[in-house]
This record gives C-alpha cells, structure tokens and sequence, in this order.
C-alpha cells in the first residue's frame, strides 16, 4: 500500500531529500547520506515511494478446471 500509516522511515522516501543515485540522497539538513537512512526530520513523501511490482500470475499451471463453478 502506498499510503499506508506504517511506513518505515528512509531517507529515499523523504520530503528532505532527493536522490542522487540508487545508494545515496542528498537532505536539506544531513547533506549526502544512504538511501536507506533516516533521522527525526523525517516527513513521508507518498509520491517519492515506488511500490513493489505485483507478483506475475503463474498461468503455466492453470487448467480448465481451474476456472468451473
């Protein structure tokens, strides 16, 4: 979900910052640090955060059965 409450705080995902590579951010207040960091400045932002790809449905196992009432 991806504006669930319970987001886990990163740097990569925060109104502060902006990312420079996949690795590193540059904050307004820390300057240059992992993507994966965080500190008490941290103020979420929904459209910074890529959710995770779906999962593929595996069709190759489905048959005709599968799919009667």
């Amino acid at each position: 979900m991806l504006f669930r409450k319970n987001i886990e705080p990163r740097c990569l995902y925060c109104a502060h910052g902006s990312a420079i590579s996949e690795r590193e951010v540059i904050c307004r207040r820390k300057g240059v640090v992992a993507a994966e960091f965080h500190c008490g400045r941290f103020k979420y932002d929904p459209f910074k955060r890529v959710p995770p790809r779906p999962v593929k449905l595996e069709t190759s196992k489905l048959s005709e059965e599968d799919f009667r009432i």
